[in-house]
């Protein structure tokens, strides 16, 4: 690789005999530990990534092999099939790594409230009792929105647990001057933000200015305190896997604690591929430093299908420690409402249209 489902008008579920509850449960606790079993009241459980000293002997020799990588991500699909009780067990513990997002131009304060309590409450109170689930606490990795609704965000989450994320320093294009990124940082975490995913000038990538793209993620990361940093690539837009795995490598080097894709508002946003190159680098860090750095794929990922592909994925390639929320996280939208349509097919043995699962 490198040299490297119908519901009645009452809202009661109609269902075919019961899945095994038990069995659900008990697969909960396997890997992936769909376990669900209660929800953690900090998300961020593992060890923080701790900033290296920039070396650019760690990436100047990054070379990529397209067509293993390719035959990599082909086969995936069909050798890693996933159904009936065990697929339900990874599609809820897929929704406790999901960052719940809306980044839209006509995002209101209500559209965030209603956001946030689904949030709270992903998946409707008679699926998962259905699924022996009804006793324990199931809710999303974070809400993910723009700097002007972490305030509203941050309120309507009280006492959840459920930690707010903030896309900043310029997003999508970041290409605002660097002190006010530093600044829409800074007044995210006082808000209450307690992750801040921040995107990368490009241009360092393009140009080869990997010196200043580590101090440009040095200073984000410096200056968002406590709270946890994303770095987003905008893979899309980086035009070789090369530079994609070596903007991956300065961007950890740095002190990122998770490396993402997109912004979801490229051409092209996360794919198996890049996914790959990304998560192989995280495996040379983590070889390297013995420090281990959170994943975000986002944009397209909007079918359960899809999710489950990245779950197998992460698996395969980092561990079991990758399926939790802590070094795990799926920017999305849309993708919550067909992991409950998949979840009430499992119950019912009916699929439900899209609008009957609605996001918020």
């Amino acid at each position: 690789m490198t040299s490297t489902s119908l519901v009645r008008a009452s809202g009661a579920v109609r269902s075919r005999p019961a899945p095994s509850a038990t069995a659900v449960a008990a697969l909960a606790s396997e890997a992936p530990a769909a376990a669900v079993a209660a929800a953690p009241a900090q998300s961020h459980a593992a060890a923080r990534n701790t900033a290296q000293p920039f070396d650019s002997g760690w990436f100047d020799s990054i070379r990529i092999n397209l067509s293993a990588a390719e035959r990599r991500v082909a086969t995936l699909p069909g050798r890693r099939s996933v159904k009936k009780d065990a697929q339900a067990g990874w599609l809820l513990k897929a929704i406790t790594c999901i960052d719940l997002t809306t980044l839209n131009g006509d995002d209101t304060a209500e559209r965030v409230r209603r956001l946030c309590a689904k949030a709270v409450t992903p998946v409707r109170p008679d699926l998962l009792a259905a699924l022996g689930f009804a006793d324990r606490t199931l809710h999303t990795g974070a809400v993910c929105v723009y700097h002007r609704f972490v305030s509203t965000a941050v309120e309507a989450l009280a006492g959840t647990g459920i930690p707010v994320a903030a896309v900043s320093t310029g997003f999508p294009a970041g290409l605002i001057p660097h002190e006010l990124k530093l600044k829409e940082i800074e007044a995210s975490v006082r808000d209450g933000a307690s992750e801040i995913d921040i995107v990368i000038t490009r241009e360092h990538v393009l140009t080869g200015q990997w010196q200043k793209l580590y101090d440009e993620m040095r200073d984000f990361r410096r200056v968002a305190g406590d709270a946890h940093v994303k770095a987003i690539l905008a893979t899309g837009e980086l035009k070789t896997l090369r530079n994609v795995a070596k903007a991956s490598m300065v961007c950890m080097m740095a002190g990122a604690d998770f490396i993402k894709t997109s912004t979801g508002k490229e051409g092209v946003n996360a794919t198996p591929l890049v996914t790959l190159v990304m998560l192989r680098m995280i495996r040379q860090y983590e070889a390297r430093t013995g420090l281990r750095v959170g994943y975000k794929p986002a944009g397209g990922v909007s079918t359960a299908k899809t999710a489950l592909d990245y779950q197998v994925l992460m698996k395969e390639e980092l561990g079991r420690p990758w399926l939790e929320p802590d070094l795990f996280r799926i920017g999305a939208s849309t993708l919550l409402a067909d992991i409950e349509r998949q979840l009430e097919h499992h119950v019912t043995g009916r699929y439900s249209a899209f609008n009957r699962h609605p996001i918020g």
